[in-house]
């Protein structure tokens, strides 16, 4: 019963960062023309390093569902070492995350220029929060794993893991689509 009420709950935290993530979503597309005579997203937005941060999620999506397999198998070596792959993945996904709002606020362009920005900064750091959230959560699973037997709680807790983490591929997709797509091109 209590297993209930924490999937429950997980469940009711992913619907709050949907709505949380519809908002911002709605925010970005109404102020992506508000630029205040600074930098669009067609001057600031390159593909590459958003087409290799969309790959490298959706790579480390791929590795979080062999850990699962590996969790349905009980195989907790296997789980460690793709949960580990799966955690460098999402490493890189934030230093190329991170290198691209340090460039854009090198040149002027940082959140307090435009609402345009605003938009970008939050929408975008947004999801880079609950980024790092998934990574803090993975390293502790990590250390459980390795520490532990897996019980049919700790089995419930990397699902809940892996499923949050296959949430915020698909949030990227959006904003890879919304934010960068859409944002390279001319208004």
């Amino acid at each position: 019963m209590e297993e209930d009420v924490k999937i429950f709950g997980f469940w009711l935290y992913l619907m709050t960062d949907l709505v949380i993530f519809a908002v911002l979503f709605a925010t970005f597309v109404v102020m992506r023309g508000n630029t205040f005579g600074g930098p669009s997203g067609h001057d600031l937005f390159r593909l590459g390093p958003a087409l290799a941060e969309t790959l490298i999620l959706l790579t480390s999506s791929f590795t979080c569902s062999l850990a699962t397999l590996a969790i349905q198998r009980r195989q907790k070596k296997w789980v460690i070492f793709w949960l580990i792959v799966t955690f460098a993945l999402g490493v890189s996904f934030l230093h190329i995350e991170i290198s691209e709002f340090t460039q854009f606020i090198s040149e002027g362009a940082g959140p307090r220029r435009s609402g345009f920005l605003s938009s970008f900064f939050t929408l975008v750091g947004t999801h880079g929060l609950h980024i790092s959230i998934g990574l803090l959560w993975m390293l502790v699973a990590i250390c459980r794993v390795w520490t532990r037997k897996l019980s049919a709680p700790d089995i419930s807790r990397l699902f809940r893991l892996a499923f949050f983490w296959h949430f915020l591929d698909v949030v990227w997709i959006f904003i890879f689509t919304v934010v960068y797509g859409m944002g390279h091109l001319q208004l």
